[in-house]
């Protein structure tokens, strides 16, 4: 297992829209950085979910894991959740924020902010996809679409995973 490279991660995301949408800008190192959805105010001791503005998807020989930029450590920001990200997970991802700011002043975090790196690490053994309720979370109709011909492509086994991934879409039920 290792962390990819810029070049294989770029590879990665143009063959099979790991990030959508990407920006060559926000590459970073080994990995990317994802950036806010929508703006937060976070005041002394209040817990949020910040979303991605973009969406992820993990392909099957790859897991991914988030950590949060470390200036937003320093404002007084503390992240909850376990930051690790399914093999076969697509849709925005929600990191947990609560403020504990030093100060007890609120902290803002604008829409379009750089705000969590993300790095995809090879995985060995057969494909385990995410099939839990997060699936397609915070996602359109017409991304999921745009991600069903990668999906299929990817996993032989997609008229199974579909009837679970899709059990409460009626829109896109497997014939």
């Amino acid at each position: 297992m290792c962390i990819l490279g810029k070049d294989k991660l770029k590879r990665l995301i143009e063959e099979y829209k790991c990030i959508y949408p990407f920006d060559n800008n926000l590459l970073d190192g080994d990995g990317y950085v994802l950036t806010v959805k929508e703006e937060v105010t976070l005041n002394y001791l209040e817990h949020q979910n910040l979303v991605s503005y973009e969406v992820v998807f993990t392909p099957p020989n790859y897991v991914a894991h988030l950590t949060a930029k470390s200036k937003y450590g320093r404002m007084g920001l503390s992240f909850l959740n376990a930051a690790k990200v399914h093999s076969g997970f697509v849709g925005r991802l929600a990191l947990e924020v609560v403020n504990l700011s030093n100060d007890r002043k609120p902290i803002v975090i604008k829409r379009g902010d750089p705000f969590m790196h993300i790095e995809f690490i090879s995985r060995e053994g057969p494909p385990s996809p995410y099939t839990g309720p997060y699936q397609f979370q915070f996602m359109t109709d017409e991304e999921i679409e745009m991600y069903i011909p990668i999906l299929q492509k990817v996993f032989p086994n997609y008229r199974e995973l579909a009837k679970i991934w899709f059990r409460d879409k009626p829109k896109f039920a497997v014939i």
